[in-house]
C-alpha cells in the first residue's frame, strides 16, 4: 500500500497571509485520502482500519487530525466507531440502508425493510432520462431491474432501477437480491456513499397501478433517485412509484 505525506504544514498561518486559491483544511485533505482507500478497496466494507496514531504516523499529521477526518467519515455512514474495538469500515446492511436510504416508514409501528419480488431484468441502450441522471455517453448501455416491493405481503412500491453496464457486468445473469447496496459492494466495489431524490405527486399509469393491485389514477408518491458512489459517481437510477395510503416520508433534517 503506498503511502500519503501531506506537505501541507499543520502550523497556523501568519497574521494578514493570505489563503493559497483552493486551499483545504489539513483534516479534508487527510479525509480525501482515506476517501480514496474506500474507493480503490484499500479499506473494504467491514474491515477494521489501522488506529489512529498508526495513521498519523504514517501520512504526516497529527492524531487530532486524523480523529477530525475520522469523524466527518463517521457523521457520513462511511466508517463505524465501535467503543474499545476500533473504527472499522460501514458495510450496507439492511440496518444502514433502513436509516439512511430507505425513508418510507409506517404511520403505525416501527420503521422496516420492505421485502421485494424481482419482476424483470432486461438490458439495452440507454435512454435520454438515463443518460442525463448517469452521465452516460449515447450509446451506453443499462440494467434495468423492475420490482415490487411489499410491507406484510401488501404492495408498497413499484420501482425501476438503472444501472450502467459497464459498471455492473453480469448483473443481469445472477439472482437479484433485496439489499442491492450490499451486492454492489460486495461483488463490484462500489459503495453508495449518497444520494439525490426528487419527490412528487403523481397519478398512477395502468400498467403500474396493475402491479399494485390499485386503479388506474390512484395517486402515489414518485421518488426520483440518483445514488452517487464514494467518488461521486451517478451509479443508480432508481424511479420509485409508492402507495401511502398507510406509511409516509420520513426525513431527519439536522
Amino acid at each position: 500500500m503506498s503511502v500519503h505525506k501531506l506537505e501541507i504544514s499543520e502550523q497556523p498561518r501568519a497574521s494578514g497571509t493570505p489563503e493559497t486559491l483552493g486551499f483545504r483544511p489539513l483534516y479534508r485533505q487527510v479525509k480525501a485520502i482515506f476517501v480514496r482507500r474506500l474507493v480503490d478497496g484499500v479499506w473494504a466494507p467491514g474491515a477494521a482500519l489501522p488506529s489512529e496514531g498508526q495513521l498519523a504516523a504514517e501520512i504526516g499529521v497529527s492524531q487530532g487530525t486524523v480523529r477530525k477526518a475520522l469523524d466527518e467519515l463517521a457523521a457520513e455512514n462511511l466508517v463505524v466507531r465501535r467503543q474499545g474495538r476500533g473504527t472499522f469500515v460501514a458495510e450496507h446492511d439492511e440496518r444502514r440502508i433502513l436509516f439512511q436510504f430507505f425513508k418510507l416508514a409506517p404511520d403505525e409501528g416501527s420503521p422496516r425493510f420492505p421485502d421485494s419480488v424481482v419482476l424483470s431484468v432486461t438490458t439495452g441502450l440507454a435512454r435520454e432520462a438515463e443518460r442525463a441522471a448517469l452521465d452516460l455517453a449515447e450509446g451506453a448501455a443499462v440494467t434495468r431491474i423492475r420490482r415490487l416491493r411489499s410491507f406484510d405481503g401488501a404492495p408498497l412500491i413499484i420501482e425501476t432501477l438503472s444501472l450502467p453496464q459497464q459498471l455492473f457486468p453480469g448483473l443481469e445473469d445472477g439472482p437479484i437480491p433485496n439489499n442491492l447496496y450490499s451486492l454492489f459492494a460486495g461483488r463490484y466495489g462500489i459503495t453508495i456513499a449518497n444520494a439525490r431524490e426528487r419527490l412528487k405527486a403523481v397519478a398512477l399509469a395502468d400498467v403500474d397501478a396493475a402491479a399494485l393491485g390499485v386503479s388506474p389514477g390512484e395517486p402515489a408518491l414518485q421518488i426520483d433517485r440518483v445514488a452517487l458512489s464514494l467518488d461521486g459517481t451517478p451509479v443508480e437510477h432508481r424511479l420509485s412509484l409508492c402507495l401511502t395510503q398507510e406509511v409516509h416520508y420520513l426525513s431527519d433534517l439536522r
